[in-house]
């Protein structure tokens, strides 16, 4: 380890020194009995070699009554704080002889006391610094409080009452840690409730000794170490610095902590936690710092100086040992340009990084390399396995070492890498929009990010692996080779998918189901992935369910028949055009979903349905008879007779024209009947069919729905029941011989007397039929015509009584005069009426403008 101070003797006193304090280039001494001294020192420099020089500028003798116990300047202020004689005495430091300014009555008894001076930079136009200065004062068993303000200390707050006699105190921010004789406590002036906390024993052999650390953090000396506190009592995660024997005193000089022993005066450094240097010297008694990497040493009549040699000289010898952290530490010190020691900084922790990576510190390293923003290509080359074939060969990255992973610690790296790229992942995404990078720049970031990703969770944990390729970032020629070597088939799918790579991924799931002994699982898989394709793929869909349909007819139809909005979305007539070329038998399961399940209105498919149906009821018509053709014959026909009879999307006159004419007769009919053609229809039933009862049915419905023809639906059958045409009608033979059924005619003038009207049966009927026989006819006729007579009658004489009522009405309202003149007022607004304004009357004869009156509430 390199010696970063060198001591120098630079002073030889008369008596011995009591008291000490430096600041700048100023050195006070309290020397027995009760001098006081100011010496100028300028230490070396040693860049331009030169030499130190000491000169005396003030001689003090018995400068106070008694002994000068304590010692401390506020630069600042020109301000001087003595503790002598057990009482606080301030001085004016910038004039002769240090005239006395105050001397602090209350703080009789007083053994001693700490100065909290902080800089605060103004916030105005001209940047001017202030501080503030508070003092706690140990007065027997109570802390004293005090601030600086208009040239004098004023009350801070109420005195504090504690166990013990104080030896050590430090006042930072709102805690005051204070060392007892036998115990550490700290005191937190903002903690009302209980303001006072007991930390630990102060150790057997050794006097409470407290310092500063930082802006929140005090360094406690118990036995021959020292621990660290933060300012709320919290014992830190710092590593407690152990010295070689119990310290008398201790001292920070940033990045080291430095300890005054018996013979030795011992530095070391907190993080790492490494002794630097000791350096000998005589019987030390006191300690105190001027400035950053200037300390003075007072031991009995000698003074002595130890300065540090030049930071950058410290950081260069620390570099070339790898001792990167203190060196990091050390730029925080260096009076250098500041963008200078930021990219010094840089180098040094970028070394570091690469130092920790190739001592198998894997998770320090990969911390390192994300604090510095570091490119994570860099990084992922240190993993040459894990780098994509094409740049396996690349050299190392230009700062960091030779040194690349090798496969023995592999596996114990990943979980560090995984770490590091995910946490460079989340950095990019929350400063997406801040970043300098272009889109492109973006995405080859995150593909290799992601990527590598994939790498390292195959070796490490799988279920990761999906959710990272759906986030759609993977290089797809690495990313396809490493899951075929690893066989993450279902993986590989899914990154065709996410790449929209669809042709791949489907022959890879029909080439899994073709060569799989038990192949439904993988069909399923194939399938609900064409569900998942939507329109704008049907030719691809297509195209691989050809081969579902064919050998797996029933999962096949699910891909179109399945109730997603991908699968509802497909065009209906190419699908319906590839199910009739592929597998037939799908054809009307496929167009049976359409209309009853989602409810189809378009006729095209309707029309496809009745062809179909019509088409399988004539190929069973031909097989031979067999109870299970006639079940089958007997269903469809069934189904084709109710989806004609309800449907009202399919053309009737395109269906007309397919059908047969020497079969299929009841089917013709209800087609006649949907393009209004009765009389045609009721021929097939009465002639053809020989149905009368399905005849009067069929006149029933007409009748009931009305429409163009339905009061001459009856007529037209009593015509066929009275004068059948020939037999050959519609190019059918009739079941039997057709002859005139006389006495079903006058029975369907019995029963629908009301709905025939009588003028047309009477011409229709043989005129040789007794009178007897259709007397109930006539009579019922008569009635109805007769009841119609009345009730027109009676609507008409209703209508013209209203008429008159209106008519009544509208000469009463006329027959009102209203005289509109200057005296009137509007009831709403009390404005007059203008000639030409609008204006309304209310029942109650109250006048109101037009746009005064409001509608009425209903």
């Amino acid at each position: 380890m390199h010696d970063p101070y060198e001591c120098y003797p630079i002073l030889k006193l008369g008596s011995t020194v009591d008291s000490f304090a430096a600041f700048g280039d100023s050195l006070l001494v309290g020397a027995k009995p009760a001098h006081l001294i100011r010496y100028s020192i300028k230490a070396k420099d040693k860049e331009k070699d030169s030499k130190l020089d000491v000169q005396l500028l003030r001689y003090y003798k018995n400068f106070c009554k008694r002994a000068i116990q304590q010692i401390q300047a506020i630069p600042q202020r020109n301000l001087i704080v003595i503790l002598s004689e057990n009482t606080v005495f301030v001085h004016d430091l910038s004039s002769a002889n240090f005239p006395l300014i105050s001397t602090m009555q209350k703080t009789k008894g007083a053994n001693i006391f700490y100065l909290d001076i902080e800089n605060l930079t103004d916030a105005s136009l001209t940047r001017e610094t202030s501080f503030i200065c508070r003092m706690c004062v140990a007065v027997k068993r109570k802390l004293q409080l005090y601030y600086w303000k208009n040239n004098e200390f004023l009350s801070y707050a109420d005195d504090i009452s504690i166990s013990d006699f104080p030896k050590s105190i430090v006042w930072c921010k709102q805690s005051i840690c204070v060392g007892l004789r036998n115990e550490y406590i700290l005191v937190k002036l903002d903690d009302k409730k209980d303001p006072q906390t007991e930390l630990f024993p102060a150790g057997k052999n050794s006097e409470p000794i407290v310092i500063k650390f930082d802006d929140s953090t005090f360094a406690l000396v118990k036995d021959s170490q020292s621990v660290f506190i933060n300012i709320d009592g919290t014992l830190m995660s710092k590593n407690a610095v152990k010295w070689s024997e119990v310290p008398q005193a201790l001292i920070y000089d940033e990045p080291y902590l430095i300890a005054l022993l018996s013979e030795t005066i011992e530095i070391r450094s907190v993080q790492p936690a490494l002794l630097v240097q000791t350096i000998k010297i005589e019987k030390p008694q006191l300690i105190c710092r001027a400035y950053s990497g200037v300390l003075y040493v007072a031991s009995g009549v000698h003074l002595s100086i130890i300065q540090a040699i030049p930071v950058a000289k410290q950081i260069k010898i620390l570099i070339d040992e790898k001792q990167f952290q203190l060196a990091l530490k050390l730029c925080n010190v260096w009076n250098d340009d500041e963008n200078e020691k930021a990219k010094k900084r840089y180098h040094i922790q970028t070394l570091y990084a690469f130092d920790l990576f190739n001592n198998k510190q894997y998770s320090e390293a990969m911390k390192q390399f994300l604090e510095l923003d570091s490119d994570p290509y860099d990084v992922i080359r240190l993993f040459p396995s894990l780098l994509p074939q094409y740049s396996q060969d690349d050299s190392p990255v230009s700062d960091g070492p030779s040194g690349k992973i090798g496969n023995r610690d592999f596996e114990k790296s990943l979980p560090a890498l995984i770490e590091y790229l995910t946490a460079v992942r989340l950095k990019l995404l929350d400063n997406k929009k801040s970043q300098k990078r272009s889109v492109t720049e973006l995405e080859q970031t995150f593909q290799i990010i992601d990527t590598t990703l994939l790498k390292c969770y195959l070796h490490t944990n799988d279920a990761l692996i999906a959710p990272l390729i759906r986030l759609n970032n993977c290089h797809v020629l690495d990313s396809e080779r490493v899951l075929k070597k690893h066989k993450k088939y279902a993986e590989l799918i899914l990154l065709y998918e996410t790449k929209g790579l669809h042709h791949r991924a489907l022959e890879l799931l029909q080439k899994q189901a073709e060569q799989s002994d038990s192949p439904s699982k993988e069909v399923e898989k194939m399938i609900q992935y064409l569900q998942r394709l939507g329109k704008e793929n049907i030719d691809l869909i297509l195209k691989f369910a050809g081969w579902i349909v064919n050998n797996y007819p029933d999962e096949g139809l699910q891909i179109f028949v399945e109730d997603t909005s991908e699968v509802m979305q497909l065009p209906r007539l190419k699908i319906l055009d590839f199910l009739v070329k592929t597998n037939k038998s799908l054809v009307i399961p496929y167009l049976e979903h359409l209309i009853y399940i989602w409810k189809d209105t378009d006729s095209s498919i309707h029309n496809a349905l009745a062809h179909q149906y019509r088409e399988k009821v004539l190929t069973l018509l031909n097989f031979p008879n067999g109870s299970e053709d006639q079940s089958t014959d007997k269903s469809v026909r069934n189904k084709l007779l109710n989806f004609l009879e309800k449907s009202e999307y399919y053309t009737p006159e395109t269906l007309c024209a397919h059908f047969p004419f020497d079969s299929l007769f009841e089917e013709r009919a209800i087609l006649f009947g949907k393009l209004g053609q009765h009389e045609k229809a009721l021929a097939i039933y009465v002639t053809v069919l020989g149905d009368t009862a399905k005849a009067i049915e069929y006149c029933e419905n007409v009748y009931s729905r009305g429409g163009v023809g339905s009061d001459m639906v009856y007529v037209h059958l009593l015509q066929l029941l009275i004068n059948p045409p020939d037999g050959t009608l519609l190019g059918a033979i009739p079941s039997s011989p057709t002859k005139p059924d006389i006495d079903m005619a006058l029975a369907l003038l019995e029963g629908n007397a009301t709905r025939i009207p009588p003028e047309k049966a009477l011409k229709i009927l043989p005129k040789d039929i007794p009178v007897h026989k259709i007397r109930h006819f006539l009579v019922m006729s008569l009635n109805e015509h007769l009841n119609k007579k009345r009730h027109s009658q009676i609507s008409r004489g209703l209508v013209y009584a209203e008429f008159l009522q209106v008519h009544d009405l509208r000469i009463n309202y006329e027959s009102q005069v209203m005289v509109l003149h200057e005296y009137n007022f509007c009831a709403v607004c009390n404005k007059r009426f203008s000639k030409q304004c609008a204006f309304f009357k209310n029942p109650n004869g109250d006048l109101v403008h037009l746009s005064c009156q409001q509608p009425e509430k209903s």
